[in-house]
């Protein structure tokens, strides 16, 4: 009787060690991420100004008084929840300067989401007005969906979207509702 009673609990003891060795696993990177909540931003920035180069020449700059960045996210962005103002420069350093009241970056696309107030000024003194634009970085391309002005040296134009590179060379209007001479 007494050997059953200590084989019983050393059958328990062993049960019981190999359920805790069994549950025990490596999660270093769930560690690394203790005090850090998920909806909270993994950094934050003032007074931001960034400059882009592409073979020492000046492509971009963008100017914001605060960043915070989301890239600890599986879909990682940057968000500029109070404005950002983005300079960029052609081959001739001609800057088009593009304004908006608050702006999402998403890095893995390099598309930046500009929403409220946004303005495009282009040096050559064109302008769009929209409450939301897209900038595709990597082709360099402005569209929205959303109603947009646009005013060129001779027109003003009204519609319900906008396509166009950079530099307004190849802009359209989309869905035009208004067209305007605009004389001087």
């Amino acid at each position: 009787m007494k050997i059953n009673k200590i084989h019983i609990l050393k059958n328990g003891v062993i049960a019981l060690a190999m359920t805790l060795f069994f549950s025990c696993t490596n999660n270093f990177q769930e560690v690394n991420k203790i005090g850090i909540s998920e909806n909270e931003p993994q950094g934050v920035g003032v007074n931001i100004n960034v400059i882009r180069t592409d073979s020492g020449r000046v492509v971009a700059n963008l100017i914001s008084p605060k960043l915070r960045d989301f890239e600890n996210r599986k879909f990682g962005y940057s968000e500029f929840p109070e404005g950002v103002t983005l300079h960029i420069f052609d081959e001739q350093k001609q800057r088009t300067t593009i304004i908006s009241d608050y702006a999402i970056i998403y890095s893995e696309t390099d598309v930046i989401d500009l929403q409220g107030n946004v303005i495009v000024s282009t040096h050559e003194g064109d302008s769009l007005y929209a409450d939301q634009l897209f900038f595709d970085q990597k082709k360099e391309w402005l569209f929205t969906n959303l109603p947009v002005r646009y005013k060129s040296k001779d027109y003003l134009t009204k519609g319900r979207g906008f396509d166009s590179d950079r530099d307004f060379t190849k802009a359209e209007v989309i869905e035009v509702s208004g067209l305007f001479a605009v004389s001087e």
